[in-house]
């Protein structure tokens, strides 16, 4: 490894580092969604995720620990990642245009006082602003988790929390971080309720 590689790995540590610190801020923002989430899920709401490349695989790790669980035993809880249907996907892609393949599937699954978490690196992708425009209108929550602002996604949501570090790397290693605190909210939230 050059010299120059090892400062580009340092680089990328610094800036996820920076990303990192600015979720200090989140905690309460974090912990509320927790709740909320938790009080949601409990009545018998359920959980939409969305999110494209690796923000779709968070979504899907998202859903993993809430319909398995993420740090401690309890009962499982709905929760649907929104890109986990290859059929599904192709099938809106094909008939009404990727920008809808979200949309639709809120359009299909989502209930009143449900909850849409919207994942995005740049907070731009037209497909996650139609599925927060659709939440709207359904009556379903929308939070975004979102790259720097400001940025499209982050304002049509009803609440946001924006990574301001530089560079999509950096942005995803925070992102995970983030759904993991959220994930410890919703568990520790039992009882607060």
């Amino acid at each position: 490894m050059t010299l120059q590689d090892t400062r580009t790995l340092e680089a990328h540590l610094l800036s996820s580092q920076r990303g990192l610190a600015s979720l200090d801020v989140e905690l309460d923002r974090l912990g509320r969604w927790g709740v909320t989430l938790r009080r949601c899920l409990e009545r018998g709401g359920r959980l939409l995720v969305a999110g494209n490349g690796g923000s779709a695989a968070l979504a899907h790790h998202l859903v993993a620990e809430l319909v398995g669980r993420f740090d401690r035993e309890r009962e499982p809880f709905s929760a649907l990642a929104l890109s986990g249907d290859p059929a599904t996907v192709t099938a809106i892609g094909n008939d009404y245009g990727y920008d809808q393949v979200f949309a639709r599937q809120v359009m299909a699954h989502g209930r009143q006082g449900d909850i849409l978490v919207a994942l995005s690196t740049s907070g731009r992708s037209p497909n996650l602003l139609h599925a927060v425009d659709a939440a709207g209108r359904l009556g379903v929550t929308a939070w975004a988790i979102t790259g720097p602002g400001p940025n499209p996604l982050a304002d049509a949501a009803d609440d946001a929390l924006v990574v301001p570090c530089p560079g999509t790397p950096s942005v995803q290693d925070v992102h995970q971080v983030a759904v993991h605190l959220l994930c410890l909210a919703f568990e520790t939230s039992a009882g607060v309720l």
